[in-house]
């Protein structure tokens, strides 16, 4: 399989540290010692991508300008769908990333963030086709995708383009049955074409480090030692037919921790398997918006309101208290899939006649607009 020679833990270059007082400057001195820790621990995979600022930039400085090409793999992104008018425009973030990188050739490259809207920017500009030259050329070994979106676009998109040599998909335990995420479903469909997966938000964006009292206290009783993020990720590296799992690492210390029980990583024992359904089952006691993402009241709505995204970031922010990521998640709702905020609700209650779930929406709504105003 492709990345059978890789080690299950990948170094996600998202959440780099920063300078301490400036926040808009990437310490890279630290970065340097997290590598070399890094790839002495025998792990190789680095992820970056165009459109994480400064990353490129920094992984040259910290591991291109520092050891020899062979040592390591390198998969940067394409993300097209941003401010991309042209063909040319979207060539133009392929080229900025060699030269960003100084990689020469990147192992792994990828569209990125296939699904809705954006996966049909990558068709109008006939990119496939121009990376899968750029393939024969050497400067790409191994063509995919990353993919937030539904199994059954995954498997669209996967049927139109089996060229695809993998898939980068979010998984981890507290989405695994998620409505909205559907993490399972997508790695299902994956496995169903035979594609190899990366595995990116094992952590949940950090929120999975620090979840709920009562998720945390079932990992606490079962290894008191071992951090609740390393339950997250272990249970992603321990799925079949997976090429690396990537941590957004951001410090020192979380590099050595994810390297304390990743190196000599094999498999979950049933034991530990059943210590994370007990957990996933305590995150299930907590109160949520019962959402099911099912979209009738979208189709309905004279606002165009992004419900089922409102509620998904509502219910990040209840369970996980982390404000700025569950804004995050409103933002994009608003930005890529074009909705309008919950505020701009007018009332009229046409949604709540055909929620299967029953849900007071404009109710909820009005919460959500409360929280992120």
């Amino acid at each position: 399989m492709l990345g059978d020679d890789i080690k299950k833990l990948g170094f996600g270059l998202m959440r780099l540290p920063r300078v301490e007082g400036n926040e808009d400057v990437i310490d890279v001195e630290q970065v340097k010692q997290m590598v070399d820790e890094f790839l002495a621990a025998g792990f190789t995979y680095f992820d970056t991508a165009w459109a994480y600022a400064g990353s490129e930039e920094a992984m040259r400085k910290a591991l291109v300008e520092r050891y020899p090409r062979e040592k390591y793999q390198i998969a940067t992104k394409n993300a097209a769908w941003i401010n991309c008018k042209t063909r040319e425009d979207a060539i133009a973030q392929y080229t900025t990333s060699l030269k960003q990188s100084g990689a020469g050739y990147f192992d792994f490259y990828l569209l990125h963030n296939l699904g809705d809207s954006r996966t049909k920017v990558f068709e109008e500009f006939d990119l496939w086709n121009y990376f899968l030259e750029e393939k024969k050329k050497g400067k790409i070994k191994h063509l995919g995708f990353s993919f937030h979106s539904t199994p059954e676009q995954l498997e669209e998109i996967l049927i139109k383009h089996p060229e695809a040599e993998f898939v980068q998909l979010q998984i981890n335990y507290a989405d695994w049955d998620s409505h909205s995420i559907q993490s399972r479903r997508c790695y299902e469909v994956a496995r169903k074409y035979n594609k190899p997966v990366v595995i990116m938000e094992p952590v949940k964006g950090g929120n999975l480090a620090n979840p709920p009292e009562n998720v945390a206290k079932v990992f606490k009783a079962a290894e008191p030692n071992s951090s609740c993020a390393s339950w997250a990720v272990r249970f992603a590296a321990d799925l079949e037919g997976v090429i690396t799992v990537l941590s957004g690492m951001s410090s020192i210390e979380q590099m050595r921790d994810n390297l304390s029980f990743m190196k000599g990583f094999t498999h979950l024992t049933p034991e530990q398997k059943k210590v994370i359904e007990a957990a996933r089952e305590e995150l299930a006691k907590l109160p949520i918006i019962p959402c099911t993402t099912c979209n009738y009241c979208a189709k309905v709505c004279p606002m165009n309101i992004g419900i089922s995204g409102s509620f998904n970031a509502f219910n990040l922010y209840t369970l996980y208290k982390n404000k700025p990521f569950a804004e995050n998640q409103i933002n994009f709702n608003v930005v890529m899939a074009g909705h309008k905020k919950a505020g701009e609700c007018i009332k009229c209650g046409k949604c709540e006649q055909v929620c299967p779930q029953h849900i007071e929406i404009r109710k909820e709504l009005v919460r959500v607009a409360e929280v992120f105003k």
